[in-house]
């Protein structure tokens, strides 16, 4: 028999035969079965993670979030604990609708969501994105841009390593050795 190489929390449900190497999960999960895993992510306790939804790898997901059907979630990124992400832009009881009738949300490499943000759906959260804790995100998020409040707006752009970008610049180096570009408020690195 092959050792698993993986750890699931006793008291886990895990339906999911999807799961990547090194990942953890804790107490109270609950994993549907179509739900897809990377490697060396950590599910923290009370989570649950509906059947179609792909999670990448390095993910860390606190305690007590819902990830529901239609939600992509790219590579290293951070959600902080009662994050909530919406799957149904009109919601409604009587309308019983299939996972692929609900609409989505994409959050992308290396992003971060705050805690008890809100994130509604139709979205996409780009690449190290910064959401504040309790934020309402309605909006889609770019590259590198500090958002919160309710509803969540810009306030600052921020590196990869979570340093701020400092206003007005054209070209900022940041002191972790990246570089970008800056034109308004996009941000682009630089080889």
């Amino acid at each position: 028999m092959k050792k698993q190489s993986f750890f699931i929390h006793k008291d886990a449900v895990v339906e999911s035969a999807r799961i990547g190497e090194g990942t953890r999960i804790w107490r109270n999960v609950h994993v549907m079965p179509g739900a897809v895993i990377g490697k060396n992510c950590n599910i923290g306790e009370g989570c649950y993670i509906e059947n179609n939804v792909r999670i990448g790898n390095g993910v860390t997901i606190k305690n007590n979030v819902a990830i529901w059907d239609n939600i992509t979630i790219e590579d290293d990124v951070f959600i902080g604990p009662a994050a909530v992400f919406t799957n149904d832009y009109t919601p409604r009881a009587q309308n019983k609708m299939c996972p692929e009738d609900l609409d989505g949300i994409v959050i992308k490499r290396g992003a971060t969501i705050g805690a008890n943000a809100t994130i509604v759906c139709r979205l996409t959260i780009n690449e190290y994105a910064f959401i504040g804790a309790g934020s309402v995100v309605t909006k889609d998020v770019p590259p590198h841009h500090v958002v919160y409040g309710n509803p969540a707006k810009l306030r600052g752009l921020m590196c990869r390593c979570a340093r701020f970008i400092p206003e007005g610049k054209p070209h900022f180096e940041c002191t972790c050795g990246m570089n970008y570009k800056i034109m308004g408020s996009v941000v682009t690195p630089v080889s």
